[in-house]
């Protein structure tokens, strides 16, 4: 990721190495060993990054370049996940459907283990760049060892858990017993890799923070690649490998979440920074994915909800509903990867003590992430005569996405807007803020559309009417706060308690 508190010699120095040393006007320049350090000593001495991430003196100048170099590898990590999901889906399908129904319960019960925990990358790329900003780097990285310390215990106790209880929940999830027995052993299987999964995260989230959104890419793919190598064979027993059925696809699983987790601890361990977990750092980052654990509950309640009544307008109203809902998260996904480097930069440019900075970057990604967002409205509207037809021939189908359609071009310039905004205020450590708002905009606006949809028949046309409202109220509540400017506080340390400061502690 693009740096934006390149160490510069003379008194520009000696000031800002008050934000990270605590008021000393020296700072000691950390023992870094690997990639890390040497990145660190490149950076340091030219102004400018290796990938093309340079870090320079005045992050309010950032280019749509440097932006790019940060977005582009995030997006591949983004959607190199649901790809092989696809890749797994089409092995197993050839088992039949018994086996694929088992792969989708299974699947689900892993996805809510992880996705619950996605502060180990959010909150820590914010905690992280913050004090890479402030130039310090080992406390930046130390954020890395300590939300990899809260992955690899919760992983743990989750998949004691999950193990402890696989049957139960696999049967109230599928109801049916022989989907039930294909799930649970899908399951117990790939439920062992959850410390694995969640030391990935974190190690996106520690990696970002320190502007490197290249590694992360690398580690990913190469971890999938495994994974999608071992399938095909383990699932059918191609060549000399064992024929497992579906426990072929959890163990290809297992696998390559081992490589990826190896290689994010083995880069970590190779920075020399201390391996010790520190109590004040953990319990710091699990305060602020608190506030994030609820907002992500917030969005499976919404969603959730909507998916339960659209399939009770029946069958062709629930697939118009998933059709249109996957190329809206892919969208999302695409918007995401520009919140993820905003939210970079945004915590790095405080971290250095320049607030004013941080919110002149913070509006220019905001506007290029509406640009693009307004870009891939006019391709959908372009694309509206064909595309719902490459996913559907069914004609009760087609005229049902087109219902909802218009909805979700419409959206999309909002969606640029609050994705961006998001992406500034994460990056801040303002995550307080967003499970508020999110919350109210969840209560006021998405969940009492999707319910009124039902009970008066409003259609498919009634929850995206809800997911418009929630998107609204969101994006009034993000640019309220980015123009109150209160998000914009500058140093080291992610400001806990600064709603309580600004006399609304009730957010809290």
């Amino acid at each position: 990721m693009v740096g934006v508190a390149a160490l510069a010699a003379g008194s520009r120095r000696r000031q800002r190495g008050c934000l990270g040393c605590g008021g000393s006007a020296r700072r000691r320049r950390p023992h870094l060993r690997g990639r890390v350090y040497r990145s660190w000593r490149h950076r340091r001495g030219s102004g400018r990054a290796t990938g093309g991430t340079g870090v320079t003196d005045h992050p309010e100048q950032a280019g749509a370049g440097r932006v790019l170099a940060l977005a582009l590898p995030t997006l591949g990590v983004l959607v190199a996940e649901p790809l092989y999901v696809l890749f797994d889906i089409a092995v197993v399908g050839r088992l039949g459907a018994l086996a694929l129904a088992g792969l989708a319960v299974g699947g689900l019960v892993l996805t809510q283990v992880s996705t619950q925990l996605t502060f180990l990358s959010y909150g820590t790329t914010a905690r992280s760049a913050r004090r890479y900003g402030a130039g310090d780097e080992t406390g930046a990285i130390g954020e890395g060892v300590q939300a990899t310390w809260i992955a690899l215990v919760v992983g743990g106790l989750l998949a004691a858990l999950v193990e402890i209880f696989a049957a139960p929940i696999a049967t109230v999830i599928a109801g049916d017993s022989a989907i039930a027995d294909q799930a649970e052993t899908w399951l117990r299987i790939a439920v062992l890799g959850a410390p694995l999964i969640l030391v990935t995260i974190a190690g996106n989230g520690w990696l970002r923070g320190v502007q490197d959104t290249a590694r992360p890419f690398a580690y990913v793919l190469a971890g999938l690649a495994v994974s999608a190598f071992l399938c095909p064979f383990l699932v059918h027993g191609l060549a000399v490998a064992p024929q497992l059925g579906l426990a072929g696809s959890a163990v290809a699983n297992l696998a390559g979440q081992m490589v990826a987790a190896a290689l994010f601890l083995t880069a970590l361990v190779r920075t020399g920074v201390s391996l010790r977990p520190r109590r004040s750092v953990i319990w710091a980052q699990l305060r602020l994915g608190r506030d994030l654990i609820a907002r992500s509950l917030a969005f499976q309640a919404c969603f959730l909800s909507a998916a339960a009544v659209a399939s009770r307008f029946g069958a062709a109203s629930v697939a118009a509903h998933q059709v249109v809902l996957q190329l809206w998260n892919f969208v999302s996904l695409t918007l995401d990867s520009l919140a993820i480097a905003a939210q970079t930069l945004v915590g790095a440019t405080l971290g250095a003590g320049r607030p004013t900075a941080a919110r002149t970057l913070g509006w220019r990604i905001t506007r290029w992430s509406a640009a693009f967002a307004v870009g891939l409205a006019v391709v959908f509207i372009l694309g509206s005569g064909v595309l719902p037809h490459l996913f559907t021939s069914d004609g009760d189908v087609i005229d049902r996405i087109y219902v909802v359609w218009w909805f979700f071009v419409a959206l999309m310039p909002i969606a640029g807007v609050v994705f961006g905004l998001d992406g500034v205020l994460l990056g801040a450590g303002d995550a307080a803020y967003l499970r508020t708002s999110t919350l109210a905009a969840a209560i006021a606006g998405f969940l009492p559309m999707i319910w009124l949809s039902l009970a008066f028949d409003w259609g498919l046309a009634g929850i995206w009417t809800g997911l418009a409202l929630f998107m609204i109220i969101r994006m009034v509540a993000v640019l309220w706060r980015m123009a109150s400017g209160r998000w914009a506080v500058a140093g080291g340390e992610v400001p806990a308690r600064r709603l309580a400061d600004e006399g609304i502690a009730s957010e809290r």
